[in-house]
């Protein structure tokens, strides 16, 4: 039963083919099947929902830091997509393995770090002692700042891992035991089927507000290099 619990994070497989390509593959083909020329509701509702993440994505950061936007939206979106793709039947989330998410944090952290050492090194150097840090501590807090500086992806990767994991596990076990009561207890399954419905529903809010976090973040970090 525990093993069980842990199944849906393995990728699911027909003939051999991992299915969560096709899962992949279907939001690109809802998105290229709109014409960019033809403008009806779909593709309204779509440019505004991108106009309003970009605007709040981008209000952190000053105008020199504008042109990472695309970069970073692009980013936001697949977090979106990654992130929303275990709510769907026989997929699972890429993003509840930590290498995945490391794979993500790491070269964008070190993107935020080499903008600062190369347009401002003093700046970025000083952050690692904080003004007027009495002589006796300069060492041990030039320490706890790089500690601090280097940490920043594994946060990053673990803050997703950990929240988008506990969601998944907690439906789960719910779905199970509803499955267990609806025979015996259906008043009791009842019940639980709403609150399962209801956690799938917060869920789904979990997924895409992990993602704005994780950008904003790197919003945030961006901002002190620039």
């Amino acid at each position: 039963m525990i093993l069980s619990f842990f199944d849906q994070f393995n990728i699911p497989s027909l003939l051999g083919i991992p299915l969560i390509l096709l899962a992949m593959v279907f939001p690109l083909i809802l998105y290229f099947t709109t014409s960019r020329l033809i403008q009806n509701r779909y593709s309204t509702i779509q440019s505004s929902l991108v106009f309003i993440m970009v605007k709040q994505m981008m209000l952190p950061i000053n105008t020199k830091g504008h042109k990472w936007t695309s970069t970073l939206m692009t980013l936001l979106l697949l977090l979106i997509l990654l992130n929303t793709l275990g709510l769907l039947p026989y997929t699972f989330t890429p993003t509840t393995q930590l290498s995945t998410n490391m794979a993500l944090a790491l070269p964008t952290w070190l993107m935020t770090v080499f903008t600062g050492l190369r347009n401002q090194p003093t700046a970025t150097l000083g952050h690692l002692l904080p003004e007027g840090t009495p002589t006796p501590l300069t060492p041990m807090l030039i320490l706890i700042e790089t500690t601090s500086l280097f940490i920043r992806p594994i946060a990053l990767a673990v803050r997703l891992t950990a929240n988008l994991t506990a969601g998944h596990l907690l439906i789960q076990l719910t779905s199970t035991a509803v499955i267990y009561m609806v025979n015996t207890m259906t008043m009791t399954a009842t019940l639980t089927f709403i609150i399962l419905i209801l956690l799938t529903c917060l869920e789904m809010a979990v997924a895409l507000i992990q993602a704005y976090v994780f950008v904003l973040l790197l919003t945030l970090y961006l901002q002190e290099n620039i």
